[in-house]
């Protein structure tokens, strides 16, 4: 039998063959070992950076809670106090059932239990904030208060023969000053002596006698007067103007029998 011999082109493929199995069968080469540590060193700070991340993150900040100043002598309930800031506030008082509700309600509540306009109740919670900061109006300070009156006294004191010190006290009804020690005799802040023997300073009515006053809680002392609109205001100003002047030039002509 006649051997058949491979031809060159047979020998070329079958080495093709043999290299691309060799391809498929060889086992994967292993990375560098410096490539490998490093890939390594890279997942673990991940790792580690991502639990510090999760354990530092800061926890939620709890809303404060509102502050709620204490009643005062002269402030003692909530029909005082919004008797005292007045714009008619007084007539919501039924709506807060205590001394908390009134310093606690959002706008939004005392907009669904009535309190309207709007400005109105702005402007209640502004004197809100003041209050709880402490500052009053007018008498705010004053200690001794009964039935929403406080006496005040004068107390004067000779330094000497050419210096006398005189200033406003607040003492207990029934009271005076000499019953007082000496570190409750307290300067009460807005007021000032006049003349001789004269109390002077807001909503304040002298008593028979002299050397005395009484502070009555009246409604609006403590009130932020609003501005008065002069001529329908800024924005309707030159349009009031203008007519008025049209009605003034008529009346005058009329007058003079031009019409």
């Amino acid at each position: 039998m006649e051997r058949i011999r491979p031809t060159r082109g047979t020998h070329m493929n079958s080495l093709r063959l043999h290299s691309a199995f060799g391809l498929l069968l060889r086992p994967a080469a292993a990375a560098p070992v410096g490539v490998s540590t490093a890939v390594h060193g890279l997942r673990a700070f991940s790792a580690t950076t991502s639990s510090q991340s999760a354990e530092a993150a800061p926890s939620p900040v709890p809303k404060p809670k509102t502050w709620i100043p204490n009643p005062t002598p002269f402030v003692p309930n909530v029909q005082t106090f919004l008797t005292l800031i007045g714009r008619d506030l007084k007539s919501h008082a039924s709506k807060f059932p205590s001394w908390d509700s009134l310093f606690s309600l959002t706008s939004e509540q005392l907009r669904e239990l009535g309190v309207e306009p709007p400005r109105s109740r702005r402007y209640l919670l502004r004197w809100r904030d003041k209050f709880a900061r402490g500052e009053y109006g007018i008498g705010g300070d004053l200690k001794y208060v009964k039935g929403g009156k406080a006496i005040l006294k004068l107390v004067e004191k000779v330094k000497s023969p050419e210096l006398r010190l005189r200033y406003v006290v607040n003492v207990p009804e029934g009271k005076e000053v000499e019953d007082l020690p000496l570190s409750q005799q307290v300067r009460a802040k807005g007021f000032k002596v006049r003349g001789v023997d004269k109390i002077t300073g807001p909503y304040v009515l002298p008593l028979k006698g002299g050397r005395a006053a009484v502070l009555k809680v009246t409604e609006g002392m403590w009130e932020d007067k609003r501005g008065h609109k002069v001529d329908g205001g800024e924005r309707r100003r030159a349009e009031v103007r203008f007519k008025r002047g049209v009605a003034e030039r008529k009346a005058r002509r009329e007058a003079q029998g031009l019409y």
